[in-house]
């Protein structure tokens, strides 16, 4: 556990300095001003007040730019690796690359979790100078935290694909390509069956009706399964690569 804790602490100074957290900042406001403009555009069509923002924000933010922001902190993560040799470094350490892997990947979870609260402050603070009259409906504070295990989905395999692709622009850009995919999975009604679309189905992105009614155990057992099946893969495939 101590040297698990110390790897994670040493991920952690890694990003001190980085511009993951300028984009961190900066990135969730683009979904909640282009939402909330269009929200405003269209009050006339729009009359549900506090879900009727959250349909224009969800949709942008779940589809465009979560997914290729999330790429953009695996990539960061993992660029100091893809320098001088600093992998071999890495994985000369006295730990198990399962625990080299596992605590790069929680500082991401980590930052998961910190993206979706800023997210939620700035949908707050949206609605409040929207004109929306408090108190802000508790089913989309509900939704907002449903939608972590399909956050974490997403996070895992794109950490997953960040290890092996050295490139830093090519996860990003898978990134925004798998958030616009698991929108059409998802209006296709095969949302399970994609990854990128769990975090569409957790937040119940661009609808103010629940789409998991009836079916959220199925949700969270879809993303734990996701989740175990790309900590895996990601683990097998930096030990083959380094063994092989």
């Amino acid at each position: 556990m101590y040297l698990f804790l110390s790897s994670v602490r040493c991920e952690q100074l890694k990003c001190k300095g980085t511009l993951i957290w300028p984009a961190f900042l900066l990135i969730p406001l683009i979904p909640i001003l282009l939402g909330t403009g269009n929200y405003l555009g269209n009050l006339e069509i729009l009359s549900a007040e506090w879900y009727s923002l959250w349909t224009q924000v969800s949709l942008f933010y779940a589809t465009f730019f979560f997914p290729p922001l999330i790429g953009a902190y695996c990539a960061f993560l993992w660029r100091y690796e893809n320098f001088n040799h600093n992998r071999n470094t890495l994985f000369s350490r006295p730990v198990s690359y399962a625990m080299i892997y596992l605590s790069k990947l929680s500082m991401v979870l980590l930052l998961t979790v910190l993206t979706q609260l800023w997210f939620a402050l700035l949908f707050l603070g949206a609605g409040i100078i929207s004109g929306l009259s408090l108190p802000f409906p508790s089913q989309l504070l509900f939704w907002i935290g449903r939608a972590l295990p399909g956050a974490f989905v997403i996070a895992s395999l794109q950490f997953l694909i960040a290890s092996f692709i050295q490139n830093f622009a090519l996860p990003i850009a898978l990134g925004l390509l798998g958030g616009v995919t698991g929108l059409l999975a998802a209006n296709m009604k095969a949302g399970f069956l994609w990854p990128y679309s769990q975090m569409l189905l957790g937040m119940n992105s661009n609808q103010s009706e629940d789409l998991l009614a009836g079916r959220q155990e199925l949700f969270f057992l879809s993303c734990f399964l996701y989740l175990i099946l790309f900590i895996l893969a990601g683990i097998a495939l930096i030990q083959f690569r380094k063994e092989g």
